[in-house]
């Protein structure tokens, strides 16, 4: 049993999601967690909570969602970031890969984001591409914890990021050629990381041409097991204490 703690479950992006979500439970992925990216994808995922008992959602905006961003937006998370199942403010934080001259305007929409998860100490979901140092520095600034999504960093990042007390998120880009995050999980502790598909994205190889949706997480779990060393039920047992320790997921 494993949990996809990142997916982005929207109508835009499956024909069938109910279909899709039904096959996940099948497939003995139980529970994930659907990520909003802006107010009307936070309202989109808020609408499903009832409709599906295995989905918790993280509502909040993100770097790349920032032009448009009004008051209201702010609001709606504030008044639902108590509720059921809401168990993160994500996905948030810094991307200078598409953009890179409005990096102020990203990094005040990104602490006031923190700002919400340390007053009502809810666990982040850290969105960080090609803004490491930047991503780090607000962190320190509050009083939070969560898991840094996608990680595909240096081993010396990846202890930094844990001894600030985050989880960090490992995704099909593990089984990509040429990626060096296999190096760099084998010096990990397995406690210190948490499984995610990133779906409808990043989906693993052999699998790359298609959509990726939550069962794959069964290919990230093999290839995994496959470089630990470990078998699938000892990596569900410590991945799944590792949800449990930042989520607040029954």
């Amino acid at each position: 049993m494993f949990t996809d703690t990142h997916c982005h479950l929207y109508k835009e992006y499956y024909q069938d999601l109910s279909d899709t979500i039904n096959k996940c439970v099948e497939n003995k992925i139980p529970h994930f967690i659907n990520n909003g990216c802006d107010d009307a994808s936070n309202r989109e995922v808020l609408s499903y909570l009832d409709k599906y008992p295995g989905m918790y959602a993280a509502i909040g905006i993100h770097p790349e969602n920032i032009d448009g961003v009004k008051e209201d937006d702010f609001k709606y998370i504030e008044e639902h970031i108590n509720d059921d199942k809401v168990v993160a403010i994500g996905e948030i934080g810094l991307d200078y890969y598409w953009v890179k001259d409005n990096k102020e305007e990203q990094i005040k929409l990104f602490e006031r984001q923190l700002q919400l998860a340390e007053k009502y100490n809810k666990p982040v979901i850290v969105h960080s591409r090609d803004a490491t140092d930047d991503t780090i520095n607000c962190l320190k600034k509050y009083k939070v914890k969560g898991v840094i999504h996608s990680f595909s960093g240096s081993y010396e990042t990846a202890m930094i990021y844990i001894k600030m007390g985050f989880l960090l998120g490992i995704n099909g880009v593990i089984t990509f050629k040429n990626c060096k995050l296999k190096d760099v999980l084998l010096k990990l502790d397995l406690v210190n990381i948490v499984l995610e598909t990133d779906s409808p994205y990043l989906t693993p190889v052999p699998y790359r041409s298609e959509q990726n949706n939550p069962s794959h997480i069964w290919d990230i779990v093999k290839f995994i097991c496959e470089v630990k060393k470990i078998s699938m039920e000892e990596l569900s047992k410590i991945t799944e204490d590792n949800v449990k320790r930042i989520y607040n997921i029954k």
